[in-house]
């Protein structure tokens, strides 16, 4: 290998049931750069990730790493990170019933000469791990103690610390606020400059050009090419990743939109609270009008929609949903009555992996229908047909099962479920997280399309720009309170003031 390669992949072939995820690619990594792995949800970039760490046993190619005699084939990620290769996946897999220590260390305990666990040297280390890489924890406390995105930060602390070779960090920032993500850029950076190569897989267009030196971008599971990130520019690299043209960055909102009145509430919440997560809240939401939930990571966004929902019990307050008072123990008493929530956790409150894509996109309507009422097959084939076209699902069959496919995908088919139950007002918690430039104009082009229809929706989204082009109105959250609304002319400059100093203005 030359001497700045620290990772080659050439001619890898992956193929599915019925699917070709991968076709003939390549991909060169070189040593202290960062390189950003591009491409819309089904392009490759998870199962060529998978293939470089030993998840996915391709059919075709070889891979080879600077250091190691000939071709690599990793059996497993055990073997990735013997020869260099770590990995810190999109969704968090630690146990968070262990300590932090514990997760940093888990099969690589430092042990006594009793061999047993040397639970003193474990803390010591990993205390100044986390010090080093400046993560304010107490690493002898459960890792459940701490936020999502504490423990994304510790999942990368665990890479890091096992002297890899290549990090390849797959949507690592989709749980963090701007001074995390500063914070883990920082730590990319000081590692590009030890000589570590670094993949980066993200949606965030800006973070790529913040960050990175180099971007490699698939499509279909093909190469389209490999550029220095000062030749391509945004609107270039979205046509790449698209294959066409591509000018739905300018507004998505149709002729007239700006301009509809809102007169019934579908909603109306007051002084709504759940201990220890959200302080008492005012909130409506009008007939077809969508309502944006604004503020920093852990301001209570999702908590606040939870409330509304019944997800979460609320402890004060009352709720009327089209004029009439509600109580609501539980979610199903939500669905009947006529309301749905697409959660921001796909993994562990969305999907169901082992049932197929159709199971998943019927679950809601059955299970309002209740268990002795069954929908009929050739019906839940027809539902799942209409939803896997109408969202551009790519599966291989509406029987695949639904963990096969890749995330973005994963939650078009959890946004199919709701939709299929035909509700009034629809809570939409980060719908567009993990999901390519292009789908994501298709959602948020439905979620207009919805609101023009009659429906009430709540819009949660980290990316301010999204929500100001979908949103009539924003309420504005900070730490678990509801500080302000923001009307008329919503602007980037207008939210952030808002949302730095919780207020209108």
């Amino acid at each position: 290998m030359e001497n700045n390669i620290v990772l080659t992949a050439r001619g890898i072939c992956m193929t599915f049931p019925g699917v070709k995820a991968l076709d003939n690619v390549d991909f060169t990594l070189r040593k202290g750069e960062i390189h950003a792995l591009m491409g819309e949800n089904g392009a490759g970039k998870s199962t060529l990730i998978k293939c470089l760490t030993g998840i996915n046993d391709f059919e075709a190619g070889e891979i080879r790493v600077d250091g190691v005699d000939g071709p690599v084939k990793n059996r497993s990620t055990l073997d990735a990170q013997r020869v260099g290769i770590s990995t810190v996946y999109q969704e968090v897999n630690l146990c968070p019933n262990l300590s932090v220590a514990e997760n940093l260390y888990i099969g690589r305990e430092p042990m006594t000469a009793f061999h047993t666990i040397n639970r003193r040297a474990m803390f010591k280390r990993a205390d100044e791990l986390v010090k080093r890489l400046d993560i304010h924890v107490d690493v002898t406390q459960n890792l459940e103690n701490y936020s999502l995105a504490i423990q994304q930060m510790i999942a990368i602390a665990r890479a890091v610390d096992m002297n890899c070779k290549v990090l390849i960090l797959d949507e690592p920032t989709s749980s963090l606020d701007d001074g995390e993500v500063e914070k883990l850029f920082t730590m990319m950076r000081n590692l590009k400059e030890q000589g570590v190569g670094i993949v980066f897989v993200t949606h965030f267009l800006e973070q790529v050009y913040a960050v990175c030196d180099r971007i490699t971008v698939l499509r279909n599971g093909t190469l389209v090419g490999e550029y220095p990130i000062a030749d391509l520019p945004r609107l270039e690299l979205v046509s790449a990743m698209m294959g066409k043209d591509f000018d739905d960055l300018v507004d998505i909102r149709p002729e007239g939109y700006n301009e509809r009145t809102f007169d019934q509430p579908e909603i109306e919440a007051r002084g709504m609270s759940h201990r220890g997560t959200i302080k008492p809240f005012d909130l409506d939401i009008r007939k077809g009008e969508v309502v944006g939930l604004t503020g920093l990571l852990g301001s209570g966004r999702s908590e606040l929609a939870r409330v509304i929902y019944g997800a979460d019990k609320n402890q004060t307050g009352t709720l009327k949903v089209a004029g009439k008072e509600v109580k609501i123990n539980q979610p199903i008493d939500a669905m009947n009555l006529g309301m749905g929530l697409l959660p921001d956790d796909r993994k562990a409150e969305g999907i169901i992996g082992d049932l197929s894509v159709r199971e998943n996109i019927i679950l809601a309507m059955q299970a309002k229908r209740g268990m002795f009422r069954l929908i009929p097959r050739a019906k839940q084939e027809e539902i799942a047909d209409h939803y896997i076209q109408l969202l551009q699902i790519k599966t291989a069959s509406r029987e695949t099962p639904i963990k096969q496919l890749s995330g973005g995908n994963q939650q078009k088919a959890i946004l199919g479920r709701w939709l299929a139950t035909e509700p009034d007002f629809l809570i939409l918690d980060e719908p567009t997280r993990g999901i390519d430039v292009g789908t994501k104009t298709e959602i948020q082009k439905l979620i207009i399309k919805l609101a023009q229809e009659g429906k009430s929706i709540l819009f949660i989204s980290s990316e301010i720009e999204e929500m100001i082009r979908t949103c009539n109105r924003m309420a504005v959250l900070r730490d678990g309170a509801k500080v302000g609304e923001l009307d008329g002319e919503l602007t980037q400059e207008r939210v952030m003031k808002a949302i730095a100093g919780g207020s209108k203005e």
